[in-house]
This record gives structure tokens, sequence and C-alpha cells, in this order.
């Protein structure tokens, strides 16, 4: 026999809870909303938290330090971490924070059993704000306990960001690894699924340096050839007009062998990659890439209209993008 539905009625205005100026908690998006209007969360002040979450922050490391190597962290470089430093100093009883790639079983962060905190930057988002979400797992994992690493969450809206928690005139100088030993103090000793997962990612790693000569700038190698891939905070249309103008005049390469083959997009920023013989290591980079970062100061610089050739430079370049987030 079918149940009767009990009719849904509206509360009266005096029965109706009224807000306080405190933060509305966030729960299933079913339930009932906390703020006592009875209706369910997603269709009361769950909808500001679902908007929070669908918005797109387009440079979410923008007025960090090292802009261009945080996105290079993120979508390029496999094994690397980065001391990092709070504007308000670390609790005491944690000694130390580092921002890693990517931790074991893709953790969003660790704190170890001596209290120092690892947190992952490669890792699925709730929110379109990646800084955000960063910083909420940077909140939530100062004071977990040692020895556990920090679980997946929903962000909830309004929150701090990294550019709220980090401290601006700490330097951020990416270390590249071979692999991911750094996950533990004694990676020999690790057993079951941590090992197997250090298997794992090692195994996948693509061999990768950071220039010195240049910011932001990444060597790999693969199988096939080489690539170069760096990251500039320049804007896109200026960039990509700088690049054509170096391409339709043969300067847009970085030696015999070498080709500029496109460019990727991340996080709001242009990450043009050469294409490099198999024996162009990283320190054969070096000078190269010095050069051409002498050349596009100028061609940045310039500001008469792109010629017919340059236009259809352009066009090549701008048809090679691939967007990676």
């Amino acid at each position: 026999m079918a149940k009767k539905r009990r009719p849904r009625t509206q509360p009266s205005a005096a029965a109706t809870p009224q807000l306080t100026e405190g933060e509305i908690p966030v729960v299933g998006a079913r339930e009932p909303c906390p703020c006592g209007s009875g209706r369910r969360y997603k269709a009361c002040h769950g909808r500001a938290a679902a908007q929070a979450a669908t918005e797109l922050v387009r440079r979410p490391f923008e007025g960090l330090p090292g802009e261009c190597d945080w996105v290079a962290l993120r979508e390029l470089v496999p094994a690397a971490t980065v001391p990092l430093t709070l504007h308000e100093g670390l609790p005491a009883d944690v000694p130390a924070l580092t921002l890693a790639t990517v931790l074991p079983m893709a953790w969003p962060a660790l704190r170890r059993d001596d209290g120092t905190v690892l947190l992952g930057l490669q890792n699925d988002t709730a929110t379109g704000d990646l800084s955000r979400d960063l910083a909420d797992v940077l909140t939530r994992a100062l004071t977990t306990t040692p020895g556990s690493p920090v679980a997946a969450a929903r962000t909830a809206p309004g929150g701090p960001r990294l550019q709220d928690l980090l401290d601006p005139a700490a330097p951020f100088v990416p270390e590249v690894h071979s692999g991911f030993e750094f996950w533990l103090d004694d990676a020999e000793s690790a057993t079951g699924e941590v090992a197997a997962s250090l298997e794992r990612a090692n195994a996948a790693a693509v061999p990768t340096t950071r220039l010195t000569g240049v910011d932001a700038a990444y060597w790999c190698r693969t199988p096939d050839k080489n690539h170069l891939r760096w990251v500039m905070p320049h804007p896109e249309d200026q960039l990509l007009d700088a690049l054509a103008r170096l391409h339709a005049a043969g300067a847009a390469t970085l030696g015999e062998d070498t080709r500029l083959v496109g460019s990727f997009r991340a996080h709001g920023l242009t990450v043009p990659v050469w294409d490099l013989p198999s024996a162009f290591g990283a320190e054969e980079c070096e000078k190269p890439a010095a050069a051409f970062a002498e050349r596009l100061a100028e061609a940045l610089a310039a500001t008469t209209p792109l010629t017919a050739d340059e236009r259809k430079a352009r066009s090549g370049l701008t048809n090679r993008q691939i967007t990676l987030n």
C-alpha cells in the first residue's frame, strides 16, 4: 500500500530561527539547512557553496612568489619539493612545512611522526579556486595528529587562500628530485602500499631538471626526444605576439635541431614548449635559453603591428596550444 506523503509546510516567520553572524556549517546537500529555514541545504545556504565550487579562479597562484614555478610543479614536474614559510610562522609543534608535487596514495597532505607537514600540490580539488583548496588542506594539516595523512574534504566558501597564509617575502626555489624518496625519512624501510606506491611513482617519473639561468624553465627527457617547457608570466596575447615575431624571423629556436612546437595553457599562464634532440641535455639548454630570454624581451617590447608572416606564425602557435587545466 502506498505511503501517504505528508504535505510540506512552510514555517511561519515567527517560527523561523533568525540567522546569526556566525558561519553556517556545511552539511549534506539533501539535509536540512543548519540555518533553520526548513529548506534543504542545497536550496538554501548550499547555493553559495555550490557557486563558490564552480567559479574558476583563472590564476590561483597570482601574487605568490614563484607563480610560474607553482604552475610548473602543479602540471609539469613529477617530483619536487619547496620549503614553505607561513606569514605568522609555524606552530611550535610543526618543525617544518614543505610543498611536494605529489604524496603517497595521492594524499592531499601528510603530517609525519616528527610533526613536519608535507602539502601535496597535484591533487583533485573541491572548488574552482585551487589556492583556497590548498590553503584548507594546509590549515587542517597543521593540526592533524602526527603520523597521519590528511583526508580530502569539501572546502568551505570564504576560507583563507594561500596568499593569506604564506609569507610573500619568502623565496620559492623548487628542488627537483629524480624520484619520490623524499616521501619518507627512510625510504628503504618502506613496506606495503606505501612501498608499492613509491615503486610505481618512481617508474613513471620523467627525468626532469630545472634550469638555473632563467626562471621556471624545465628540461625533461622522453624516449624519443627531449623537451624544454618554460612557464612564462607575460599576458598570453602579448607573449604569443612576441613568439610569433621571433618565429617569423627564425629566432624562436634554442639551437640546431631544436624547434618551438607550441605551448600549454595552465592556470592563466602560457608555457612554450621546445622539442630538443636526445643528445641535448639540461646543461646544453642553459646558454641558449638565456640568449632566447634576451630576444624575447626585445620582442615583447615591440609595438609595431604584426606582419603577414608574423600573423601566420601566430596563427600556427595558437592552433598548437593545449589547455592543461
